[in-house]
């Protein structure tokens, strides 16, 4: 700010100077008869000099102020955040101090406690110590007091003591060995039945697909149009007369019947055929030739019934179940004959019956009636475990075997060694090799999926399944993978198997875990 005064002061000076010299200039060139109008002028231009001085010194000045007052405000504004930060920071000293204060109070307390508890636990140990004192004396004293009455020493006695136990411990033992044998004897043929039961038992998958069409060679193309008709009148009368489709297109001498009732296809092949060889083919011929192929089928159907009952030995079933049972001739299952299918349950669960020690005869008849649902199913809406057993028991079978029926593909939960010996069978009868027929297609998925689900675990490196899909061999990081948690593993992967796949019999899982150690002598 003084260095602002004295340019100010300066620049006045220099102003008045200039103007004294602007005058004197003047008064040199004027001559002498116009020196009184340089002298006006040059005071003039001095007192314009000093009013431009003047204006200035002022705006000097009032500069000066406002640098002044600019100053101030900056200096107080300063003082007051430097006078804010000073009390924040006193505040906190006393918050401090508070604190260090309390803690202090709170240790001396804490001090005075744990004093106060030394000394008690000086005097508990004192006490204790007194105790455990008379305690000793007083069991010696016992001890010697003992010693004389009996005569032995407490060695002596000791020795005397633990025969005892050890007389009295191995009686109680032999006691509860006897009762546990004479338990396990009481128990061990049925519990022996049960888990030989469940550990043949097989998972079996439902069958789903099944033999629809019928092919009937002719001798040649010609007979087409014959059996067409005019007009269609004799295929239309076909249709009628059995209840099913004649399909009739560019294969060279044959003919396809179509339909889903396997009776009524067989009664129009029988019928196709025996209309082609007499060569009479129009309506009335066909519903004579339909009506006989009918009577036909339907004692094919009564006498492999009854051949079934003949062969696998039982007796006393109801006709209408012999009439399902015949029916069942004309069933296929993924390529196998749905009768002989049953014939081969009924012999196993006679095997098995006989292993575990149950009725042969009526695990037998179980297994032979366990698929009868399926000569209906395509009449009668759901599965055909329940409507095998419905039927049972419409026609007066025992309560066994209707249950051994409807629990064979779980449809009911097994309650019994018969019912879980039918599951057993079906599941053999079904899943030995040749029984079935299976698409290559279904075949490649069924070997992908059970290689997704191995390579699906953490641990595993490599997943083959094996043995046309019945075994998975997994190999599993010995490093990542211990030989317990291998057991847990195969464990998971069956069971993520079962719960995610369909497939007849069983698969094998293997987790293989190998550990090598290599080093080499130098």
């Amino acid at each position: 700010m003084k260095i602002e005064l004295i340019h100010i002061i300066l620049a006045t000076v220099a102003a008045l100077g200039a103007g004294v010299f602007v005058g004197m200039l003047l008064r040199r060139k004027v001559g002498e008869g116009k020196l009184a109008s340089a002298e006006e002028l040059a005071v003039k231009t001095v007192e314009d000099a000093k009013k431009e001085a003047d204006t200035i010194r002022k705006e000097a000045v009032i500069q000066a102020k406002d640098a002044v007052l600019e100053g101030k405000a900056e200096w107080e504004k300063e003082a007051r955040e430097l006078r804010r930060e000073i009390q924040l920071q006193e505040k906190r000293v006393v918050q401090k101090e508070e604190q260090l204060d309390r803690k202090l109070a709170q240790a001396d307390e804490r001090e005075e406690q744990l004093s106060q508890q030394e000394k008690d636990l000086f005097t508990k140990e004192a006490a204790v110590q007194k105790r455990e004192s008379e305690v000793d004396s007083l069991i010696a004293e016992r001890q010697r007091e003992l010693e004389r009455v009996s005569g032995m020493s407490a060695e002596e006695a000791k020795q005397e003591l633990l025969a005892a136990i050890e007389s009295e411990a191995r009686h109680d033992s032999a006691k509860l060995i006897k009762q546990i044998e004479d338990e396990a004897r009481e128990t061990a043929d049925k519990k022996s039945k049960e888990i030989l039961s469940l550990a043949i038992q097989r998972y079996a998958g439902d069958y789903v697909a099944e033999k629809t069409v019928s092919v009937v060679p002719l001798p040649a193309d010609e007979m087409k149009g014959r059996i067409i008709g005019r007009e269609g009148r004799n295929i239309r009368a076909i249709e009628a007369a059995t209840g099913i489709d004649l399909i009739i297109d560019d294969t060279p001498e044959a003919v396809i019947i179509s339909g889903f009732n396997p009776v009524r296809r067989e009664v129009a092949r029988l019928s196709l055929e025996r209309l082609i060889a007499d060569g009479r083919i129009h309506p009335t011929r066909i519903e004579e030739v339909v009506a006989k192929a009918q009577q036909d089928v339907d004692e094919a159907i009564r006498e492999a019934g009854e051949q079934a009952t003949f062969d696998v030995g039982v007796h006393g079933i109801h006709p209408e179940i012999l009439k399902l049972i015949g029916r069942l001739r004309y069933r296929t299952s993924y390529g196998q004959n749905a009768l002989q299918h049953s014939l081969e349950v009924a012999f196993l669960c006679g095997i098995l019956a006989s292993e575990v020690g149950i009725n042969v005869k009526q695990a037998k008849r179980a297994g032979l009636l366990h698929d009868i649902g399926k000569a209906v199913d395509h009449e009668i809406e759901g599965s055909h475990a329940v409507i095998g057993a419905d039927l049972a028991r419409k026609y007066g079978e025992t309560p066994k075997i209707v249950h051994a029926i409807g629990a064979h593909h779980e449809d009911e939960k097994p309650e019994t060694i018969m019912a879980v010996l039918v599951q057993a069978a079906d599941a053999l009868s079904g899943a030995r090799p040749g029984a079935r027929r299976e698409m290559l297609e279904t075949y490649v998925k069924r070997l992908r999926d059970l290689e997704r689900i191995g390579t699906s675990f953490d641990g595993v490196t490599s997943c083959y399944a094996i043995q046309a899909g019945r075994e998975i061999r997994i190999m599993v990081a010995s490093d990542r993978i211990s030989d317990a948690q291998a057991h847990v593993l195969a464990k998971d992967i069956a069971r993520k198997v079962e719960d995610e796949m369909t497939y007849p019999g069983q698969i094998k899982v293997n987790v293989v875990r190998e550990t090598r150690a290599t080093e080499y002598a130098k």
